[in-house]
Parts: C-alpha cells; sequence; structure tokens
C-alpha cells in the first residue's frame, strides 16, 4: 500500500514538473525569440516523459503482483463503468 501512494505521489509531482518545465519554456522562449534553446528543451521534457513512462510501468507491475497475491489473474478483471 505504502508503493502504491509513493508511486502516485511521485506521478503527481512529475505532472507538475512537466506542467512548470513548460512554463518556463514558454516565458524563456517568449523572453529570448531566437536565442531559445528549443533542442534542450526537447530533450528535457523527452527526459521526464521517460521518468513518467518508468513510474507507470512500475504501478502496473505493482498491480499485477497484487492481484496474483489476491489470486486474481490481471488480465481477467474487469473495471466497472
Amino acid at each position: 500500500m505504502e508503493a502504491r501512494r509513493a508511486l502516485s505521489r511521485l506521478n503527481r509531482a512529475l505532472e507538475k514538473a512537466q506542467r512548470e518545465l513548460d512554463a518556463v519554456a514558454g516565458a524563456l522562449r517568449h523572453a529570448e525569440a531566437g536565442d531559445f534553446p528549443a533542442s534542450e528543451f526537447d530533450a528535457a521534457a523527452d527526459h521526464l516523459r521517460a521518468v513518467v513512462d518508468f513510474v507507470e510501468e512500475q504501478e502496473q507491475r505493482l498491480q499485477e503482483k497484487i492481484l496474483h497475491a489476491g489470486g486474481l489473474e490481471p488480465g481477467r478483471v474487469r473495471r466497472g463503468t
């Protein structure tokens, strides 16, 4: 349970980091115009996305372990709509 909470906190922090990176990029793009280092910001965004993907993979892995420990198969669980 603590691992799920920690992953959720990290996911929220990453979402905030993405918003902040976008805000900084927007402000710098406006201030610097042609001198804005777009490729560096694109690289930073790619790195951040890689961490988001990692967290999502860990959340999925943990969910599968929880289901398996409960005697359920991950692919056979239906979610209510």
